[in-house]
């Protein structure tokens, strides 16, 4: 793995040799990540896994013709070669009116901040190993728990670094610690399963493997002897572990590839008033030792917080150069970058709480559903139609009663949105966070 300065160092050579090659600009980003787990199952070692990777990758612009390729040979005669390949196919390319690099006026300038994100460590197979028999030990120890799919700890190592040719060079890296475990509840066909894990890149801000493995055979548990699910047209709550799908589903939406092909369900709808005027949606870059904290984005682009969503309504569209040119607009600090193209993503991301604990905000239901669990990937990005398989449990007279699987829930994220109410117990403790979600008038049917 090279250090940063060293991954840097090869972009930038690489940039350079493209330009004295012939192309007009060029990009290049390095990536490498080391990873250790270990899996324990039963209390025994089940697995031990080392997986290292780098891969370097290149972009050059011929006028407005573009080309890309990547390689994990770091040998300086192979990277020449490479850069000849590169260019010589740039040549060959279609042009694309939107190509280029991000406008140099906006580029990234001054020292990377450090949001710490790495704690320095290093891999200890003895230490990942009682920790993954740990949190195995401690979902087994749950009254009801009768098998085990294991407990896993894992470290990673990640590195990245980005050049261009008309003037960024950054880079920095992080560290990784996970912890899981997966059981096992009842027996034979009334046999289920539940999970529990954390990540985080500081160990000291990981979660204890006691509350994870409790966490995970609670859950297991707490699954056995399911009903049915109450039909028709119900309140539905979700619990914070997948209720920050949905805001996975408006990422996508409000994405400038999306919005440019013409493939989002928003569009027509930017000046609408979407959610209750009391959301709000925050996508936090700097936060220190966040999942997906960074201080530029995927072409060299400063990016900053902002309120995705503020009064209910969107604040515009995420978008990369790309899409942003294909669009007439300014590029947001949103670029995403894995080889190739860019894409757009955003960072740390969380919906504000509300005011009402999870408790009240059902205690006026007589009839709906707690999902916990949703299966599948019915969402139609175009039209924005929902429909998910689920499992959890069902409400009744304002609590939370016994479990429920096998049921679908079905609306449209445009209705979904305006009827979605927060309650107060937001956590933040993965890359997207949310509180318990209540949306009113969901379709829900047994599978």
């Amino acid at each position: 793995m090279l250090s940063v300065s060293e991954a840097l160092d090869r972009a930038q050579m690489l940039c350079d040799a493209a330009t004295k090659a012939g192309a007009d600009a060029a990009d290049a980003l390095y990536y490498c990540n080391a990873a250790t787990g270990v899996s324990m199952r039963l209390g025994q070692l089940e697995d031990v896994e080392r997986s290292e990777g780098q891969d370097i990758s290149l972009r050059v612009f011929v006028g407005r013709r573009s080309a890309s390729v990547s390689t994990a040979d770091m040998d300086a005669g192979e990277l020449a070669k490479l850069v000849e390949r590169c260019v010589a196919m740039a040549r060959e390319a279609p042009e694309d009116p939107y190509a280029g690099l991000a406008p140099e006026e906006l580029l990234y300038k001054g020292p990377v901040p450090d949001l710490d994100l790495d704690d320095g460590s290093e891999a200890d197979p003895q230490a990942l190993r009682a920790a993954a028999l740990a949190v195995e030990e401690a979902a087994r120890a749950v009254a009801g728990v009768t098998n085990s799919e294991g407990g896993t700890a894992s470290h990673s190592r990640t590195r990245f670094a980005l050049a261009t040719s008309h003037g960024f060079a950054g880079g920095y890296g992080s560290s990784g610690h996970s912890l899981s475990a997966s059981v096992i509840a009842g027996e034979g066909a009334a046999m289920q399963r539940d999970y529990g894990w954390h990540s985080a890149h500081h160990l000291s801000d990981l979660e204890s493997a006691a509350e994870i493995g409790a966490r995970a055979g609670t859950r297991a548990v707490a699954r056995l002897n399911p009903g049915k699910a109450p039909v028709g047209k119900v309140p539905v709550v979700l619990d914070p572990r997948v209720g920050g799908s949905i805001l996975g589903h408006l990422l996508g939406a409000m994405a400038g590839p999306a919005v440019a092909r013409g493939t989002s369900f928003l569009l027509g709808k930017e000046d609408r008033a979407l959610f209750d005027s009391g959301i709000v949606v925050r996508d936090e870059p700097h936060r220190p030792r966040g999942l997906r904290s960074r201080a530029f984005d995927g072409e060299g682009l400063p990016t900053g917080a902002r309120d995705i969503v503020a009064d209910g309504r969107i604040t515009g569209w995420l978008l990369d150069t790309a899409s942003a040119r294909q669009l007439g607009l300014a590029p947001t600090g949103h670029a995403s970058r894995g080889g190739g193209a860019a894409g757009v993503t955003a960072s740390n991301l969380h919906l504000a709480p509300g005011a009402l604990s999870p408790e009240a905000l059902i205690a006026d239901i007589g009839e709906g559903v707690y999902v916990t669990e949703l299966i599948g990937q019915g969402v139609n990005a175009v039209t924005g139609d929902y429909s998910r398989g689920a499992s959890g449990f069902a409400i009744r007279d304002g609590a939370i009663a016994g479990p429920i699987a096998e049921f679908t829930i079905a609306g449209n994220l445009i209705d979904m949105f305006a009827a979605l109410v927060p309650a107060s117990d937001l956590v933040f403790r993965h890359a997207t966070n949310v509180p318990t979600l209540r949306i009113d008038g969901m379709t829900v049917a047994s599978s």
